[in-house]
């Protein structure tokens, strides 16, 4: 307790924290058995930097940079990876009977002891941040992993000269499948670390690139030889349940792991190319714990229209944007917000994409006939009162659901549209009689999401004119906004996370007549536009201001938007 005493003491009077605030951290701390640091942390109190910054001060322990440090995949035989990460530490060096290890608790002495034992060295601590440890562990013994496993694979070919067509044989064999299990098993176990959505495994010429989508851009992970590129995608298809045999059209499949006690839903899908058949992983925390109204960046005038939209009995309320949007987190949080013991709410997904409990989850499977229209006309004779419907994709499930609006229903569902107003134009398109949106239609939200500066490097500066009037957005005179400049946290990036920039259109009585009149498109946004209707555009202005974004990401969901 001493130690955490002077820690709190330091960051009182360096004026990062107050007495009452360190308080609340060791209540905290005692009932979730953290380290005060990480509690602080958690807590929004202090940032990752600042802590560091602290303890380095506290004890005299060097910060190492991680994301600027080559670790030589040597250091994977010095330490084992279960110590690594059991005690959340990465070898970043030895100098004859020492090893420099780098952790993100340079407090944890029994860490520090055990790896003494296992190593045989003096051990000296090196303080870096715990995502960076994550990040390195992830890379250090996922590469040398995936390296040793492509080396094993690459034997295995040559020692027993399977051919393509025979590596459902290898698959088949436990022993000459350890290396694909593992490389395959070492991806996506650096996916989850590195907190990316999907995983892209995209057949070339010479090579099979490995890519993972990260806060929503791709990046290069690594490359597997060409000749070892059937057995991996023929490992994953066994993962998803697919036929294995067939490479000459799509398929979808499915599966779930356990990673840091968090279970993961894997949904997969190949497309034939010209090289191979093309694979993508999409990654689904089954943990609904995050979907709440202030995760996903609902505030001030926003929280104010959804939470007006959610108090509705009966209607229907649209969730809109372009695939990875955002569209099923709010869906989601929607439905947590509106399940109770009083109400029956069912939803028809497709996937079932996190777990609810108390919520009846119905999967669509149209091989059976189990599609969103007949799944919906099913649901309509259970007595439900709030239905979810994953997505409307045509007329039919389009027309039902109004129709089970207007005759009491609430109903949630998902449209690919480009913004709130244009929602109007494609239920009309796709055969909705325009008396029928005014009538059921309570409100649109529609969203995109952008990536947040991070924290730990933002930084303050005047943007250049051009910059401004690039977006079309006005700034007081003097006034400064934000960027990140990159640091280990972001690993350079400036960004770290995405927040939700939403546009919600609540339907007034003025809207509902110019629907019913048959308005164009740009007659329906000017009224709405004299309401309190506030833009996709101006939303991201507004988090531009207040410093939770950049110019970069409003110039990207503006052009993605048209607006």
């Amino acid at each position: 307790m001493a130690n955490t005493l002077r820690l709190g003491d330091l960051l009182i009077s360096a004026g990062l924290i107050t007495q009452e605030q360190l308080e609340k951290a060791i209540t905290l701390q005692k009932e979730n058995k953290k380290r005060l640091g990480a509690e602080l942390v958690d807590l929004g109190y202090i940032t990752e930097k600042q802590l560091i910054d602290a303890l380095q001060l506290q004890l005299g322990v060097e910060f190492v940079d991680l994301s600027n440090v080559v670790i030589s995949p040597e250091m994977a035989k010095v330490l084992p990876k279960t110590l690594a990460k059991k005690y959340s530490v990465v070898p970043v060096r030895v100098a004859r009977d020492t090893l420099f290890l780098a952790m993100s608790d340079p407090l944890n002495f029994i860490a520090m002891e055990n790896v003494k034992k296992a190593t045989k060295k003096k051990v000296i601590p090196m303080i870096a941040m715990e995502s960076a440890v994550e990040r390195s562990i992830a890379m250090l013994y996922g590469s040398e992993g995936a390296a040793r496993a492509i080396e094993e694979m690459k034997r295995d070919i040559i020692g027993n000269d399977f051919g393509e067509s025979s590596f459902s044989n290898i698959i088949s064999d436990d022993e000459k499948t350890a290396p694909t299990i593992r490389l395959v098993n070492s991806i996506i176990e650096r996916a989850v670390v590195e907190r990316a959505s999907d995983i892209h495994f995209e057949p070339n010429d010479g090579e099979m690139r490995v890519r993972m989508r990260i806060d929503g851009v791709l990046r290069n992970i690594l490359s597997v030889p060409k000749d070892l590129q059937s057995a991996v995608i023929s490992r994953m298809k066994v993962m998803g349940s697919m036929d294995i045999s067939e490479r000459k059209i799509p398929q979808d499949g499915r599966a779930n792991i356990r990673i840091k006690q968090e279970v993961i839903d894997l949904r997969l899908s190949t497309l034939p190319t010209i090289y191979g058949e093309k694979f993508v992983i999409r990654l689904l925390d089954k943990n609904s714990q995050f979907l709440n109204k202030s995760k996903i960046g609902l505030e001030e005038d926003d929280l104010v229209k959804y939470m007006h939209l959610v108090k509705n009995n009966s209607g229907v309320i649209l969730i809109v944007g372009p695939t990875g949007s955002g569209k099923s987190s709010t869906m989601y949080t929607m439905i947590k917000e509106l399940n109770t013991e009083q109400v029956n709410l069912i939803t028809l997904e497709d996937p079932v994409e996190y777990n609810m409990d108390g919520v009846n989850q119905v999967q669509i499977n149209e091989k059976t006939g189990m599609t969103f229209a007949n799944g919906l006309r099913s649901v309509l004779r259970q007595d439900p009162d709030i239905i979810a419907v994953g997505e409307i994709r045509d007329g039919e499930t389009a027309e039902i659901a109004m129709r089970a609006a207007i005759t009491g229903h609430l109903v949630i569902s998902t449209v690919h549209t480009n913004d709130a107003v244009s929602t109007i134009d494609r239920l009309v398109d796709i055969g909705v009689p325009p008396y029928l949106i005014a009538s059921a239609l309570k409100g649109i939200i529609s969203q995109r999401l952008v990536r947040r500066i991070c924290p730990n490097c933002r930084e303050e500066y005047t943007p250049s004119d051009e910059e401004l009037v690039d977006i079309g957005m006005t700034l007081e005179p003097g006034q400064k906004i934000f960027r990140g400049k990159g640091c280990p946290v972001c690993f350079h990036t400036g960004y770290r996370g995405r927040t939700g920039v939403f546009e919600i259109l609540i339907l007034n009585r003025n809207l509902k007549n110019a629907i019913t009149s048959g308005r164009t498109n740009e007659e329906i946004r000017e009224i709405a536009e004299k309401g309190d209707f506030t833009t996709l555009a101006e939303n991201c202005f507004r988090l531009v201001k207040k410093g939770f974004t950049t110019t970069e990401e409003a110039r990207r969901i503006i052009n993605s938007a048209d607006v």
